[in-house]
Formats: C-alpha cells, sequence, structure tokens
C-alpha cells in the first residue's frame, strides 16, 4: 500500500510536514530573539565599560587625558583583542586602549551625544577592516573650575557576537531536530491510536466475512459507529436480496418441474405410438427448459457466493461425504478414490457452494477417470484450496484455454455441460478461482482455491 492510499501514512507526513515548518519558523523566532538578546546585552556590557572609563578619566594641566586605573579586560590590551576604547577631548590628543594599536576610531560627524543625555549605539570601521558594534557617551569633566568636554567610546568586534550566535546554532539545530523526531514520533503514536476503531472495524468487517460473526458491533466510538450501522443495513438489505433470490429460483424450479415431467412423459408416449418426429422435438424443448432452469439457479447461486456476510466450509466433511457417495455410482471400470485433506481446514465458502463446487469436479473425473481419483488439500504459500486429480485422457492448453460456459467437452458424455462452468462462477464470486491443468498422472487437475486469510 502506498502513502497515496494510506490514511495513517498521509496524516503522518501532514503531522510531519507541520512540525517541520513550526520547527523551523521556531528556529527562526529563536534566531531573532538570540540576535535582540546579545545586542542588547552587549550594549548594556559597553556602556557598563564606558561609565567605568567616565569615572576613571581626568584631564592633566596639558589637556590631555588620563586614566587612574587601565581595564585589565584582556581583550582591550592585547593588539587587536576585540575590545577598544577611546576617550576623545574636545582638544588634545586622544587616550586608546593598546588592542586599537595604531587605529583611531574615527566617529561620524554629527553622532556625538549632548553631553549627559545617555548613550548612542553605533556601528564603526574598526582595526584590519571590522565591524565593531559601539557605545559613545559624551561627559564634561572640571579642569580648572573650566568644564572640559570628553567622549567615550567603546567598541566591541561583531565576529564576537557572530562566534556566540554560531554557537548558539550549534546548540539550538540539533535540539529541535531532537524535539522535531520527538514530535513526530508522538503524532506517529497518537495517529495509530485514533486509526484503532478503524482498525476494529476491518478486523470485524473480516470476520463478517468470513463467517465468524452475524453484524458488525455496535460500541464502537460516535464518529465510526454510523459508519458501522450503515454497513449493518446494507448487509441485511444484501441478504434479505440473496434470499429473495435462492426463493425465487428455487420456485421457479419447482414450478417448472411438473410440466418438464409432463413433456417428458410426451415425449415417451409419442415415441411408443412411432411418432419419433414429434418425440425428438419435444424432448429437445424438455431439454432447453432444463438447461435455463439449470442456469437460473446457477445464478442464484453465484449472486449468493458474492454475499459480504460469508460462510465457512470444513473441507475434509464435505469431501469425505461426495467421495462416499462417488464410490457408490456406476462406473466403466473400478475406480481407487484417494482422499487426503486434513481435519480443521476451513473454506471461506458456504458447504452447500463447496458441495456444489467440489460435486461437479469430482463426477466429472469419475465419468473420464481410468483408475484412480485423488483429492487433497492445496499446498501452496497465501492460498487454501482442494486439488484433484485423475488419470483420464485429460486436456490440451489449448482445450483448456477454450472451455467456456455451456461448452461441451464431449458430446457423447452424459451431463448438461454446466458443470465446471457453474463451478468457475461459484469460485470467482467468492474470491477464489478454478484452475485446469494437466496431472502429473497424465489426466485432468482441477485446483479450487482462495487467498489464505492475513
Amino acid at each position: 500500500m502506498t502513502a497515496r492510499n494510506s490514511l495513517r501514512a498521509r496524516l503522518i507526513l501532514s503531522a510531519a510536514a507541520l512540525v517541520t515548518l513550526a520547527l523551523v519558523l521556531t528556529g527562526f523566532g529563536l534566531r531573532v530573539v538570540m540576535d535582540s538578546v546579545l545586542n542588547e546585552r552587549t550594549v548594556t556590557e559597553l556602556d557598563r565599560l564606558a561609565k567605568d572609563l567616565a569615572g576613571l578619566a581626568e584631564i592633566d594641566a596639558n589637556g590631555n587625558v588620563l586614566l587612574r586605573r587601565v581595564p585589565a579586560d584582556p581583550r582591550s590590551t592585547g593588539a587587536y583583542g576585540g575590545l577598544y576604547w577611546q576617550l576623545q577631548p574636545d582638544r588634545g590628543a586622544p587616550l586608546r586602549s593598546r588592542s586599537l594599536w595604531d587605529t583611531e576610531l574615527a566617529l561620524p560627524p554629527g553622532t556625538l551625544p549632548v553631553s549627559g543625555s545617555g548613550q548612542r549605539v553605533l556601528d564603526l570601521s574598526g582595526p584590519e577592516g571590522s565591524r565593531l558594534i559601539a557605545v559613545v557617551r559624551q561627559i564634561r569633566i572640571l579642569r580648572d573650575g573650566a568644564a572640559r568636554e570628553l567622549a567615550i567610546v567603546v567598541a566591541l568586534d561583531r565576529r564576537e557576537l557572530a562566534e556566540s550566535r554560531r554557537s548558539f546554532l550549534q546548540l539550538l539545530v540539533p535540539a529541535l531536530v531532537g524535539l522535531g523526531l520527538v514530535l513526530v514520533l508522538a503524532m506517529a503514536l497518537f495517529v495509530h491510536r485514533a486509526l484503532l476503531p478503524f482498525r476494529t472495524l476491518r478486523r470485524d468487517l473480516r470476520a463478517l466475512h468470513e463467517g465468524q460473526r452475524d453484524a458488525l458491533p455496535n460500541d464502537l466510538p460516535e464518529e465510526v459507529q454510523p459508519l458501522a450501522d450503515d454497513l449493518n443495513r446494507l448487509i441485511a438489505m444484501q441478504g434479505a436480496a440473496v434470499s429473495r433470490a435462492r426463493t425465487q429460483a428455487g420456485d421457479l424450479a419447482h414450478g417448472l418441474k411438473t410440466p418438464l415431467a409432463i413433456l417428458e412423459a410426451l415425449a415417451r408416449s409419442a415415441a411408443e405410438r412411432g411418432d419419433s418426429e414429434t418425440a425428438r422435438e419435444i424432448e429437445e424443448q424438455a431439454a432447453m427448459m432444463r438447461t435455463q432452469v439449470e442456469r437460473v439457479l446457477a445464478r442464484a447461486r453465484v449472486a449468493s457466493a458474492g454475499s459480504v456476510r460469508r460462510e465457512r466450509a470444513e473441507a475434509q466433511a464435505v469431501a469425505r461425504r461426495l467421495v462416499d457417495v462417488m464410490r457408490r455410482l456406476p462406473t466403466d471400470s473400478p475406480l481407487d478414490w484417494g482422499l487426503d485433506v486434513p481435519a480443521g481446514l476451513y473454506l471461506p465458502v458456504s458447504p452447500d457452494d463447496l458441495t456444489e463446487m467440489l460435486g461437479n469436479l469430482l463426477d466429472n473425473a469419475r465419468k473420464w477417470s481410468r483408475s484412480r481419483v485423488f483429492l487433497t488439500a492445496l499446498a501452496e504459500t497465501g492460498r487454501v484450496g482442494l486439488v484433484l486429480d485423475d488419470d483420464g485422457p485429460g486436456m490440451e492448453g489449448n482445450e483448456i484455454a477454450a472451455v467456456e460456459r455451456g461448452r461441451r467437452w464431449d458430446e457423447a458424455t452424459p451431463g448438461s455441460g454446466f458443470g465446471l462452468a457453474i463451478t468457475r462462477d461459484l469460485a470467482e464470486a467468492g474470491g477464489g478461482r478454478l484452475t485446469l491443468s494437466a496431472a502429473p498422472s497424465g489426466g485432468l487437475r482441477a485446483v479450487l482455491s482462495w487467498p489464505a486469510r492475513r
């Protein structure tokens, strides 16, 4: 069964697609949140360092900026360490961190905040073409009674932010993949449990089809029970229709029985009077009527075999009974009847229909066999049934292929010619098949089989 035809597979695939989409959106959202939090935390740390530098800054008599203590962060003490700071007075030389080495942070014009108004966040160009996130503060320092303006710039290389983001993603992606697998497995379990009523319904339908129960249960979930109720009504209607067909066929056969007997008596009477032509015509018409009766009865039997509610037949009991009957019938020469059908072999067909089909096959073997007829159980994987071999003349491949409904194999052999056709129709209507081939003994092999229960 392909995924296109499996409701469970489609539900699981749909759930997996939705879970994947949700996790992709979640991952994208978490990355956006991570970037926002990382930027905010970075700005907070840089601003804290800017405030520390503001508290440590002094201006000497020559107008140069001094720090009472240099921050000990190793990123700002090594060349191009990634953390940079610069103190720029309104006049005089700036004071820079050792990490800037011979580079000076250039602020775009008009980017200095008003003194005391707080910080300003900028993107700046750093050493060796790096991109920096910077915090700028403007403070005033009193010197000799005069106020001096001092711009404090603290910046961090964005490569550190990228590395932090990369580390976060290395943890996030496996976590989301693991979460996705757990959610898909959970959805698969959920779908499995949600479809349990349908599996129960399927099992009950199989039991109904094999004759193990008469109707579907009425204790299914409320979403499934209406379907079971409708199926029960359809099964009851079909059973009633099959019963009517059987009754009507029986009534027809019974109603024509007396007229046929009268016609046969008239034919014998005409023959006794010497009117052979009239007798022959009457016999032909009676034979045609009897053939039509058999055809109608066969169709009614086929309709019964196609019923949803199927009976089961114990093959050994039916076979023993029929073989005992065949032994009593006259034959041109004594026949050895072999029977090897184990007890407990049940075939998905009613006992009456199996009797009809197997009786036709055994009677055919009785008429054509020379010395031996052997009936065994079918030994084929995936199928159950019966195998009948005789040692008669058999049939060629083209003759087997040419057998059609109503066609006689040999006009000299008594019979209506409908036995095999009725057997084939009954088997196919019940999901089985009749296969004819050459027997190992040189005669004809007839195999009557049905799919084994899975």
